[in-house]
């Protein structure tokens, strides 16, 4: 479960792993081995998990850092 100023939502199980990575001290590359460490025998990873970070910034749910 996700909160945030508009209103919460579910997030699957894949979403919920890469979220909960996000700590704000961890880079992306960071967050992309943890989940490839995670989960080895998933194909292409890297993509899922910046394609979900992407969406998380566009809908508001996290903010992107210089």
């Amino acid at each position: 479960m996700l909160l945030f100023p508009e209103g919460m939502i579910k997030l699957n199980g894949g979403a919920g792993e890469v979220i909960k990575r996000v700590d704000g001290r961890r880079s992306v590359a960071d967050i992309v081995a943890d989940v490839r460490a995670a989960f080895p025998d998933v194909g292409d990873i890297e993509s899922d998990v910046i394609a979900m970070l992407d969406l998380a910034v566009e809908k508001a749910w996290l903010e992107k850092r210089a």
